[in-house]
This record gives structure tokens, C-alpha cells and sequence, in this order.
């Protein structure tokens, strides 16, 4: 990555076979971008501008990060004699090169001429990989709901679901991201727009096996009564679902029955970052909203009066600990059953905890997003603040371990939403449309050593989501690392057979058509309804694949054409193959369409029958033993 983000004798050598990168300034802003028609297109001076004061670019370059990333083994200089202290305490003095052996974890240097220490990453260089070809169930968690369920999907559900898969002879369940949203009783749907990718949503609790859930007797009936009954309804109502779970959980907790010796060593383990949410939490309650419309007071975490406000409510802040300690006991069991690969998003809320906690290692007065292209020729504004890749690296990447921590806890394994990120994002700076942002460059070598020594850790199978403009030279890297390629059927031109070893393959995603949508119409008709399409050209194309793949003619029944499809799919050599649960049930309607928001209930939509009904599916199993045999 050369001396773009810190001083050039603590960046991390640039390995053989890195991707063939476009110019950056020293703040990694690039020079210009050839657009989806192949055109240049190079920042305007306002943008570049507008770029420079979102990152808080001041001088010629960022000062010097201290921090080093290695791969195990690498050779380390450094400038100054000093001590070498081992994340497990062990210390060593040394004079000019380290050994080569130190193992891989988190260490420090402690330079003797009372320069500031200086953070040592050690990586192993490589995410493990499965170690034979295997097969998944790809859900919308809160889309799969049993007979028992409170309106959603939960955690229990999970469980079940996962022992169910496991039978059938799956090794993963890839599940959308469960992150925390803002608590408040208006939800946002999407849990691609979380408050926190570190905590996890309440509403995935499963109320009657929270500790003491029997002592509340009739109330707890009537509650989950009124719960369930909402599973007669397709489309999820989490306002109301919200509404009975917290109060279930407010009575509980009232009992006084949830403390405990293991609750106390967890709220010690996960300290300063859960005490942050958790006060966070208790503020947004107050306040409502987001925090930038907060007294400026609290506005942020290490101020004298949120501390203040903390002892005062410290009561309601243990309460928000508490949701999140039965979220960990829950999702551990779910994870018992079968490998849970979790889903990690792209950005932030930047109204949200994570935002509100690091404020200033995120870029204020710009979004990411996407240029023009050919299907959205105005470009793509997300409104998630992305990392200042200087300010995240003088933090030693903690927000960034952090994030990639949490999501592979439990191992399993995980999906990491737009993995392109990684080398690259494009910036939106507020106030200018899409198409005048601009591409910064981040340190991928170093993030994706992180990732690399977090999934090792774990003992997990990291997926990068590389579908669409992806850079020359990115995927070589991704799978140096160990990084599995997602390929996505409606975008590939060859076979399923021809696929790469080292790849997730699919049929489809949440973003995309599902077979049955597309085979007979439905999901071309929604698209017309909501003015999204006209002739329909691409999706004309899309089914012409999917004809091919089924070898089926155009009179074949859907259910046959699904299980030809994934019959296809499991000729791929990659290590993993995933099956959607909309498709094991021959569900027409995307969870997502992109480009509409109250047009439609996106991130809604229930799969159209109970858990238990999904267990017996006739094609759900047909689809189970296909992948099952073929896989072996």
C-alpha cells in the first residue's frame, strides 16, 4: 500500500500478485476511475475538496500510524532498540530485527526512548478453508417463523432450523445480519443499515427461554399469544412484535431473577465497548432518534455528562447488557447445531451506536455508495459513513477488529457484504450527487491480515461478496487470503461445473429474483408494477439462463425447474453451495427489491408457511438430498 496511510517503515511490504491499483494522493484519494461504459472519470476539484474535509485531511499527509501488520514469519525492522511485549504478557528486548517466530495475535513494542508504543499485528495470511465441499441453507432469519414464534424468525427458530439442516447432511446456514437497530419502537427493516454490527437485535429473542420466563405465569400466555397470532400475517410487524417483547423482557427483568455469576463475567469480558452500547441504548431511549439531534452534552461516549447520566440510570443501562448476554446464550445454542455463517454489512447507521462510539474514525460530510452504471445511471447514495482510512489505522484497526470479531463469534463462518470495500470505496460527498464522488483507497493487505488471524481464531470460512465491477487483480488477492469468490448463478456465463475450487456458489441472492419469480413472470410483473423496468431485457436474459441450466422446457412446472437448477448447481467444484429457503419452498416474491423502500415491505416478508411446515416440504428435501449426494 505503499506510504499512503502512515509512515512508510511501518506499512506492511506489498505482496506478489497484488492487485495493478490506480494513482492515489497521500490521503488515498485516486486520481480517477474508468466508469461502467469504460470511460475515465477523474474527481473534480470541488469533490476532491469535499473529500479532503470529509477524512479531516490537514498538512501534505496523514502523520505517521503507529503500527505494524506482518504475516507470520515476515521479517520485521525496526528503527529503535526496544521491548516486545506478547499479547499473553510475555516480554522480549531486542535491537533492530525481531524474530521470526513471534506467533500470530495482537502484540506491542515498547521503543526505550519513550517513543509511544507501537501496535504489532501479527496474521497467519490465510482464512482457513473447508477442508471437503459442503452445502448450506441460505435464510432470512426473520423471515422463518415457527408455530412458536412471536410474529419473527428467532434465535429457537435458528436451532431448530439448523438441527433440521444438519440431518439432511448441511454444514452452514448463511443468515442475514441479526445487528442491533436503533431501540426504538419504529425499526428499521433493512439489517443492512444496522445501529451496531457488534450487537444484535432483541426482537430475535425467543421470550419463553429467557431464565425465570415461567414465573410470569398468565402474563407470559397472554403475551405470547398475542405473539403468535401475528404469524397469520405474511408481512412482519415489528412494531408490534417489539411492543410485546419488551414488555415481556421489562417484566422479567423487573423480577429481579436475571443477574447472575455468568452474567457478571460476561458483562467483564465484553467491557467498555458493551458499557458503550448499552448507555447508548438508554440515551436513544431518552432522546429518541439519532444522536446528532441529541444535547450536546451526550453527544458523545467519553463525556463527563454521559457518564453522569450512565450512574443515574445505571439500572436501565444493566438492562441493555442483559438483552444482549440472552441474545449470546441464544445464538451459542443455535450455533451447536450447525456451522452459522453471519452476514456482515458494508456501513453503519450514522445515527447509530457504532457511529456514536467512533465518531471520529468515520468520515463526516460524506457517504458511500456506488458510481452510475447501466441498470442505476444516477449512481447509488447508501448514507452509511465509511472509515477515514488514517484515522482507522492510528486507532490499530480496533474498530475494524472489533466489527470482524463480533461477527465470527461462534465461528462458522462469515459473508462479507461488498468485499471490494476492502481495497476500495467510492465516497459521496454530501450536498453533490452520485455520479460526482470519488474512489479512496483503503490498506486491504493490512485489513485483510486482520481478517485473516480473526477467522483463524475462530476457526472460520470468510466469503467475500465480489458481484459486480470488481477491480483487476482483487480476486487473486481475496483468495490468497483464503477468501472464498461468491458466484451468483444469474451472473455467470459458464456452468456450474466451470465454477472456481475456492468460491460459494448460489442461484441466487436476497437482492435478486428467485426461480420461481422468475420462471413464471411474477417477479417481472412487480418490477413493471413499481416502475423499475420497461421491456424487461434483463430479466429476459436472466430466464434465458435459467432455461439453460434447467435444460426444462418453457411449459415445466416450477417445482421441476427448481430442483433441475440446483441438481446444476451441485456439479460446482467450489467448496460451498448454498440453497435459498424462498427457493425450497417456491417462493415468487424477492425479500429485497433494490431501489424501493415504502413502494414494497422489503426485509418483511415472511416465507409462506411455519417452520415445522418447511421440515416436511417435499421439495425443500428433494433439494436437501440432491446437494447431499452430489456434494459427497
Amino acid at each position: 500500500m505503499g506510504g499512503h496511510f502512515g509512515a512508510p517503515h511501518l506499512q506492511m511490504a506489498g505482496h506478489v500478485g497484488a492487485p495493478n491499483l490506480q494513482m492515489t494522493d497521500a490521503w488515498g484519494i485516486a486520481d480517477g476511475y474508468h466508469d461502467a461504459f469504460g470511460e475515465w472519470r477523474e474527481p473534480t476539484p470541488a469533490t476532491r475538496e469535499a473529500l479532503l474535509r470529509a477524512m479531516g485531511a490537514e498538512g501534505e499527509a496523514p502523520p505517521p500510524a503507529p503500527i505494524i501488520v506482518r504475516r507470520a514469519g515476515e521479517r520485521i525492522e525496526v528503527p529503535a532498540r526496544a521491548r516486545l511485549v506478547l499479547e499473553d504478557g510475555a516480554a522480549l528486548d531486542f535491537d533492530g530485527t525481531l524474530p521470526v517466530d513471534i506467533p500470530p495475535g495482537y502484540h506491542e513494542l515498547r521503543p526505550d526512548d519513550d517513543g509511544p508504543p507501537i501496535r504489532l499485528i501479527v496474521s497467519p495470511g490465510r482464512c482457513p478453508v473447508p477442508s471437503r465441499r459442503g452445502w448450506g441453507w441460505a435464510a432470512q432469519l426473520y423471515a422463518t417463523r415457527s408455530s412458536h414464534s412471536w410474529g419473527i424468525g428467532d434465535l429457537s427458530d435458528l436451532r431448530v432450523l439448523g438441527r433440521w439442516a444438519a440431518g439432511l447432511g448441511a454444514s452452514t446456514i448463511l443468515i442475514n445480519p441479526l445487528s442491533a437497530p436503533l431501540p426504538l419502537r419504529t425499526q428499521q427493516s433493512s439489517p443492512y443499515y444496522p445501529s451496531s454490527r457488534r450487537f444484535v437485535n432483541p426482537l430475535y429473542l425467543r421470550i419463553e427461554e429467557v431464565p425465570g420466563a415461567a414465573t410470569l405465569g398468565g402474563e407470559l400466555e397472554r403475551l405470547a399469544a398475542l405473539g403468535r397470532a401475528l404469524g397469520a400475517e405474511r408481512v412482519i410487524d415489528r412494531a408490534r412484535i417489539f411492543d410485546l417483547k419488551m414488555e415481556a423482557l421489562e417484566r422479567l427483568w423487573a423480577k429481579g431473577t436475571a443477574a447472575g455469576a455468568d452474567f457478571e463475567r460476561w458483562i467483564e469480558e465484553r467491557g467498555a465497548s458493551l458499557r458503550d452500547f448499552a448507555i447508548f441504548c438508554v440515551l436513544a431511549e431518552r432522546h429518541g432518534g439519532g444522536w446528532h439531534t441529541w444535547p450536546s452534552e451526550h453527544r458523545r461516549p467519553g463525556l463527563p455528562d454521559v457518564a453522569r447520566f450512565a450512574e443515574t440510570h445505571a439500572a436501565r443501562v444493566r438492562f441493555h447488557q442483559w438483552l444482549q448476554w440472552l441474545l449470546e446464550r441464544q445464538f451459542e445454542a443455535a450455533a451447536a447445531e450447525v456451522g452459522i455463517m453471519q452476514d456482515l454489512p458494508i456501513g453503519v447507521d450514522p445515527d447509530g451506536a457504532d457511529a456514536w462510539a467512533w465518531q471520529d474514525a468515520l468520515a463526516t460530510g460524506a457517504s458511500v455508495g456506488a458510481p452510475p452504471d447501466r441498470f442505476v445511471p444516477r449512481g447509488q447514495d447508501w448514507g452509511l459513513p465509511p472509515f477515514v482510512p488514517h484515522r482507522l489505522r492510528a486507532l490499530g484497526y480496533e474498530p475494524f477488529i472489533e466489527t470482524i470479531r463480533a461477527s465470527l463469534r461462534h465461528g462458522g463462518g462469515l459473508r462479507i457484504d461488498h468485499v471490494m470495500g476492502l481495497f476500495r470505496l467510492f465516497w459521496i460527498p454530501h450536498g453533490l450527487p452520485p455520479a460526482e464522488g470519488g474512489y479512496v483507497r483503503y490498506p486491504a493487505q493490512e485489513l485483510l491480515a486482520i481478517v485473516a488471524l480473526e477467522s483463524q481464531r475462530a476457526g472460520a470460512t470468510v466469503v467475500g461478496e465480489d458481484l459486480g465491477t470488481v477491480e483487476a487483480g482483487v480476486r487473486e488477492e481475496l483468495a490468497a487470503h483464503g477468501v472464498l469468490s461468491y458466484r451468483v448463478a444469474w451472473f455467470e456465463e459458464r456452468p456450474p461445473a466451470r465454477y472456481p475450487p475456492l468460491a460459494m456458489a448460489a442461484v441466487t441472492t436476497h437482492d435478486l429474483p428467485t426461480i420461481a419469480g422468475l420462471w413464471t413472470g411474477a417477479d417481472l410483473t412487480e418490477q413493471r408494477a413499481l416502475g423499475l423496468v420497461g421491456d424487461g431485457a434483463a430479466l429476459d436474459e436472466t430466464r434465458a439462463r435459467l432455461a439453460e441450466l434447467s435444460g426444462l422446457g418453457p411449459d415445466a412446472a416450477v417445482t421441476d425447474v427448481i430442483e433441475a437448477v440446483h441438481a446444476r448447481l451441485a456439479e460446482a467444484p467450489s467448496l460451498l453451495v448454498t440453497a435459498t429457503l424462498d427457493d425450497a419452498l417456491a417462493v415468487r416474491e424477492r425479500p429485497n427489491v433494490p431501489g424501493t423502500s415504502l413502494e414494497r415491505p422489503n426485509w418483511s416478508i415472511a416465507l409462506p408457511v411455519a417452520l415445522e411446515a418447511l421440515e416436511t416440504a417435499p421439495l425443500a428435501r428433494r433439494i436437501a438430498t440432491i446437494l447431499a449426494t452430489r456434494r459427497e
